[in-house]
């Protein structure tokens, strides 16, 4: 199979990053292809479901009107704006959303304002990345995870309910949110520690491995799955890593995780979908080739093997 013709065949919110991370395309390809997301495809249909007031589904993290009983809805304000950043929507096509979330947006924590963050890591995080992406100020939200990191260097989103040890899952997405900030602003001195700090937590158990025992965490590490959400994979981890540009030597045996799930064509396969209410599908089914997924790893490891060879 042509992997490379195989990735291309695809909504333009997977094919820029194909263009340009694979093919080896020009700036004048991808970028046009990039351009199209907001016309096109994933990203054209997610812009057409936004309200009126700035949100999505009515809500911030939940649909309006969500009572529970059901898996986690991935249809809110939150989770749509991960993906439309994540997919790499010029912040252009979202004018005005900020100062929307800003005026009608509230937790469903306390009804605490949009872009001040919650008492979730993960949550601030997402909305740290977000805010940066779209230009709110949230700045507060940096200086809360450098107040809030636990001894041990990462995160815990449990830490409310009085968790002192970090978690992998809230570790990585808060490692995300701080290097947003750190890209679009610099960050500060103390944002940067911190963030050096959670990788080093992360890279002192391989990425996968408990440092009481080294065995591996749970059979979920390396396990793929898109959308990925808030889920913890070595995929996950070491993509976090190749955007820091950070080939730590401690990373190599998670590498090989990812490297022997290569399939004998050439892709990797979706594991699972993590169930709960969406908006439409954007990959495939359990057990089928996932062009995500190959997209991420082959990237992985073509950064990898480059950087350390």
């Amino acid at each position: 199979m042509d992997v490379l013709a195989w990735l291309h065949d695809s909504d333009p919110a997977l094919r820029w990053q194909v263009e340009r991370d694979l093919a080896g395309e020009p700036p004048a390809v991808w970028e046009a292809t990039r351009a199209r997301i907001a016309s096109e495809g994933f990203g054209a249909r997610l812009l057409a479901l936004q309200d009126p007031d700035g949100q999505w589904a009515g809500g911030a993290f939940f649909p309006a009107g969500f009572q529970g009983g059901e898996a986690q809805p991935w249809t809110a304000t939150t989770w749509t704006l991960n993906s439309l950043r994540e997919w790499g929507l010029d912040a252009s096509a979202l004018r005005g959303t900020a100062a929307l979330l800003a005026e009608n947006s509230r937790w469903e924590y306390e009804n605490l304002p949009y872009w001040d963050g919650e008492v979730d890591c993960c949550i601030n995080a997402w909305t740290l990345a977000n805010g940066v992406w779209l230009g709110a100020d949230v700045s507060g939200i940096a200086e809360w995870f450098v107040s809030h990191r636990l001894p041990d260097g990462g995160w815990n989103c449990e830490w409310v309910e009085g968790s002192t040890r970090s978690s992998v899952h809230s570790t990585l997405n808060a490692l995300k949110g701080l290097l947003a900030f750190e890209s679009a602003t610099g960050g500060t001195a103390e944002s940067r520690a911190a963030r050096l700090s959670g990788e080093e937590y992360l890279l002192e158990r391989g990425l996968f491995r408990r440092l009481s025992t080294g065995a591996p965490i749970a059979p979920w590490v390396s396990e793929f799955s898109y959308p990925i959400r808030w889920h913890y994979d070595v995929l996950n981890a070491a993509a976090y890593f190749r955007d820091a540009d950070r080939p730590d030597p401690r990373m190599a045996e998670a590498i090989e995780l990812i490297r022997s799930a290569r399939q004998s064509d050439g892709t990797w396969l979706q594991t699972e979908r993590h169930t709960g209410r969406v908006w439409f599908e954007v990959d495939v089914p359990p057990g089928e080739p996932s062009k995500w997924l190959t997209l991420f790893a082959t990237r992985v490891l073509s950064w990898w093997d480059a950087r350390t060879s």
